[in-house]
């Protein structure tokens, strides 16, 4: 059984979240990528969430899916602060926390003001320097626009420079699990290995050989398995 929710944020402005209700005191939030949206591959892991025994709860960031608000003026902290109204709302005992790409960039820098059971990164921001390439357009330009009409401009980056993954590796005690493709050109899996390294609890990393930014449904089925595996043996 599933809900859609119309959850207040800042400035009166909505996002849409979708809760896959079970009962349990354990609950997932799934946070999607840059310029993406809640449905998709999302609808299955929170499916399989479910099954599993967690409420699991899907929803868009502002400027993406059914969320109210512009892409332009949405930063890495207004993402965050969407994350921290949606679990507000829902107001669960246990949270753990699922980001893809950029929604890995969210998660992770969310957890420095929550307590979490457990923290799951699909092939994710999670250095700076990752999004270097978009900075570069958007210092010669002046924005950047992917997706046809997904657009960043100078305060996307005056807003991200306030962020280290640094402070977030060396702060999170929660275990983490980080499932990255091996022939990802979009976030390359060594930025992976290089977060493994930095962070101070247990981490699980997983490659999967052959596998892009966008995996095939062999890959996400791979992930869910292992996932929930691992979620159960923590």
């Amino acid at each position: 059984m599933s809900e859609k929710k119309f959850i207040e944020v800042e400035d009166r402005e909505e996002i849409a979240a979708v809760h896959h209700k079970t009962d349990s005191d354990k609950w997932i939030f799934f946070c999607h990528g840059y310029g993406m949206h809640k449905g998709g591959s999302y609808k299955q892991r929170a499916k399989r969430a479910v099954d599993e025994g967690f409420n699991a709860v899907r929803f868009d960031f502002r400027g993406n899916g059914e969320s109210d608000g512009e892409f332009i003026d949405q930063s890495l902290s207004s993402r965050i602060n969407d994350l921290k109204a949606c679990i507000k709302f829902f107001e669960p005992e246990k949270i753990y926390l699922f980001g893809m790409s950029f929604g890995g960039k969210v998660v992770s820098h969310a957890t420095q003001d929550l307590e979490i059971e457990a923290l799951i990164l699909k092939s994710p921001v999670t250095y700076n320097s990752i999004m270097d390439k978009f900075r570069a357009v958007v210092e010669e330009k002046g924005t950047h626009t992917l997706f046809d009409d997904k657009t960043i401009d100078e305060r996307f980056f005056e807003d991200f420079d306030t962020y280290s993954f640094d402070d977030v590796a060396k702060g999170l005690d929660a275990p983490v699990a980080i499932f990255h493709g091996g022939a990802d050109t979009t976030v390359h899996f060594e930025n992976s290995t290089e977060a493994t390294e930095a962070f101070e609890t247990d981490v699980l990393l997983h490659k999967l050989e052959g596998e892009k930014h966008s995996m095939s449904d062999t890959g996400e089925e791979k992930i869910r398995d292992i996932m929930f595996t691992w979620l159960d043996q923590i």
